[in-house]
């Protein structure tokens, strides 16, 4: 059996995907962290190359694009949130 760069790519993305929810089970990462987001994130990415380079499977393919869209909703809403509370941290006024 041969493997491809896409095929690594795949076996990464879902070894990522896998392992932040494991790690979100176990308490060591924070659904909200940019840590636990970015590993789906790239997870997600990891498997849409697989998919798009090698067998394509339409359903799968979606749902992985629904976790990356999800993700990057995840990473901007947790900047936005920072940025508010760094903001209102300076706004402490007379």
């Amino acid at each position: 059996m041969t493997f491809h760069w896409h095929d690594w790519a795949g076996y990464i993305g879902v070894v990522l995907v896998l392992l932040a929810f494991l790690l979100l089970q176990a308490h060591k990462l924070h659904g909200n962290g940019l840590v636990y987001q970015l590993m789906n994130v790239l997870g997600a990415i990891g498997v849409m190359l697989s998919l798009l380079f090698g067998a394509f499977n339409a359903a799968a393919f979606f749902m992985q694009l629904a976790w990356l869209l999800i993700g990057l909703y995840g990473i901007a809403r947790g900047m936005r949130l920072r940025r508010e509370a760094r903001d209102a941290g300076q706004h402490v006024g007379p």
